[in-house]
Formats: C-alpha cells, sequence, structure tokens
C-alpha cells in the first residue's frame, strides 16, 4: 500500500542531513539527526536528539529491525514466512514466529471490529485489481468473485496455544500491505526504548505512518506535532496533531490509483464487496500503536464518518480525522472524533 505524503512532519530545530554529517557540539540540545533507509515501497526515517550517545547506531539497530521484518512480511519474495503461509496453510495448520502471531490476531481482531471493512486475507482481491504486481485492471465478475471465494477473515483459524494458523480455503491470501508498515515502526520504537538511556524519537514511514516516542529532545513533557496535508493545497495544512508516547496512521485513496474507461480506481479495497472503496480524501487516526492506527485507517476509509462514528466511541483510545472532499471553490471539510484540543488543532 502506497500512503506516503498524506502527513507531513513539521520542522523542529536543526536536522542532519544523513547519519554521517553530524558533528558533536555543533548542534543544540533541541536539534534532531535524521537516520533513513529505503523499505517496504517507501521509507523509514528516525529522528532522534543529536546529543544522544549512540544515537546513529541505535538508529541504525532499529532500522535493521525493520528490515528484517520486511523480509518476513513480504509477499514479493517466495523464500518470506508470509508467502510460505500462504502457500501451506489451507493443507494444515502451519507454526508461526510469535510476532507475526501477534500480528495475525490484531489484524483479525480490527476486521471482526470493523464488520469486514479491514480484511488481512483480501490478498486475492489485491492481485486481481492488479495492485500487487500489476497490472493495475477491472477484474471480469468471474475474477472478481473467484477471488472474493478466496477472501474472509472468518476463514483464518488462530490457536494461540500452539501459536498455529490455517486457513479454511485454498488460495487465500494474507497481504500486510495495510498494517505492516505500522508494525515495523512499533518493533523499531521497541528498540529504541531499549536504549540504555532514556530516548525520545520520532519513527516514520513514508509520512504516512508513525510513532512518538517521549517528547522532542529539549522540551520536557511537549509533543511532537505533526501537520495534516491539505490534499487540495499541499502548502496550506488543514491541521496540526500534537502526539507523545502515540501512533499516527493516515491512508487516502489519491495514491495507486488508474483510469479505466473514464473511471478511476483507488487502491484501498472494500473486501465486503470486492470493489475499490469511493472513501474521503484522507482517514488519520491517533492510536496506542501504529500497527493499529495504519490498519483502523484503512477501515475507517472504508466505512466513512457516519458509519465509523459508533465504532471510534467504543474506543476511547483511539481518536480520528476524516478529511471530506469540499466543492471546487471550497476547503476540504474536517471531521473529528475522539480528539480533544490538546490532540489536534483545525488550522
Amino acid at each position: 500500500m502506497n500512503r506516503r505524503d498524506l502527513m507531513r512532519l513539521r520542522r523542529l530545530g536543526a536536522e542532519a542531513r544523513g547519519a554521517g554529517s553530524h558533528t558533536p557540539g555543533a548542534v543544540g540540545p533541541s536539534d534532531l539527526l535524521r537516520v533513513h533507509r529505503p523499505g517496504m515501497g517507501s521509507f523509514f526515517e528516525i529522528r532522534l536528539g543529536a546529543r544522544l550517545l549512540g544515537a546513529v547506531e541505535l538508529a541504525s539497530r532499529a532500522l535493521d529491525r525493520i528490515e528484517a521484518l520486511e523480509a518476513q512480511l513480504t509477499v514479493y519474495r517466495d523464500d518470506s514466512e508470509v508467502s510460505r503461509l500462504n502457500r501451506s496453510a489451507h493443507e494444515g495448520p502451519v507454526e508461526v514466529e510469535p510476532g507475526l502471531f501477534d500480528l495475525l490476531e490484531l489484524a483479525r481482531a480490527v476486521s471482526e471490529w470493523s464488520g469486514g471493512a479491514y480484511d488481512v486475507t483480501a490478498g486475492a482481491l489485491s492481485e486481481a485489481w492488479g495492485f500487487v504486481r500489476g497490472p493495475k485492471r477491472v477484474p471480469s465478475d468471474a475474477e472478481r468473485a473467484d477471488a472474493m471465494a478466496r477472501t474472509g477473515w472468518s476463514k483464518l483459524r488462530l490457536d494461540r496455544a500452539r501459536r498455529t494458523v490455517g486457513f479454511e480455503t485454498p488460495g487465500l491470501v494474507v497481504n500486510f500491505g495495510s498494517i505492516g508498515k505500522g508494525y515495523a515502526i512499533d518493533r523499531a520504537v521497541d528498540v529504541l526504548r531499549g536504549h540504555v538511556l532514556p530516548t525520545s524519537a520520532l519513527v516514520h514511514g513514508g509520512q504516512s505512518s508513525l510513532f512518538a516516542l517521549g517528547s522532542p529532545p529539549g522540551r520536557f513533557a511537549g509533543r511532537w506535532e505533526i501537520a495534516l496535508q491539505n490534499p487540495s493545497d499541499p502548502e496550506s495544512p488543514l491541521g496540526v496533531f500534537r502526539v507523545r508516547n502515540r501512533a499516527v496512521g493516515t491512508s487516502g485513496g489519491a495514491y495507486q490509483r488508474f483510469e479505466a474507461e473514464g473511471r478511476s480506481y483507488g487502491h484501498i479495497l472494500d473486501p465486503r464487496t470486492g470493489e475499490p472503496a469511493d472513501g474521503p480524501s484522507s482517514v488519520t487516526v491517533l492510536a496506542p500503536t501504529a500497527a493499529e492506527a495504519d490498519a483502523l485507517s484503512t477501515a475507517l476509509y472504508v466505512l466513512g464518518p457516519e458509519a465509523g462514528r459508533d465504532l471510534v466511541a467504543r474506543r476511547p483510545d483511539v481518536g480520528v480525522v476524516f478529511v471530506e472532499r469540499g466543492p471546487a471553490d471550497r476547503s476540504p471539510r474536517v471531521v473529528a472524533m475522539g480528539l480533544g484540543p490538546q490532540d489536534f488543532a483545525s488550522s
């Protein structure tokens, strides 16, 4: 899933331009060091206080963790653990790595919470529409029906005692494109939390998924500020999120689109219908973890603000901002739920 540039990280202090460009003593205590690396079809960046002892080595270890998780979760490599699971889980239960099992449990919980608007088993649908390996296309009715028959979170059998995964249906395809980036960020944050010194950091993937650990360097009890992108005018943000020890995830349908016979189709599919969802411009979720923020933003993009309102009310630890398309001569409409003024301020 490509959801980049739906959020913009606000500039905070002087920033080193690469892992090797920092000179000790050259910047103040509120300055940030940026260490980044490509991954998961996008890029990941970690921002740490430039004066933190061992900052570059720490950030590099966190990015190594992300790289290892990409090798585990990708469907683009036949030797990944997820690819092996997709090939064999219909034949019988398959034991998986503990973190992968936990991720599948979380994905299934979001599917149940959303009534199937989110579904990690919708990989066959993404393939039918050409959003995995291409070419992007409108599948025939028969192709869509076949993919729908091989989709459904209720067909996923998870046994926590044995840590095994089974598929009820041959050809079911688990694809973590809508949650894997956030999960990788969470595990990178685990590395940062394990540092010998108290650490604050901002970890983001493609500017659509992030976790804010602690307060910005030099700002005791402060919050990281994240600007909400305006789809109509990228230079005029619609508001600012203020986050600390919390994740932010954004989904939008403006990216990875294709045109066919005069219609535009986005890459976020409604697993209940097998069709691309006609959602708002974007949905941004604040949640305890980046994996939850990613999955919930996808589910709420499919559901929309009216259907999503009651679901959001059940999660007091979650806040949501919908950006709905406005008329040609007006700005988009911002609908916030479950957020206080300390969390989000509209422009």
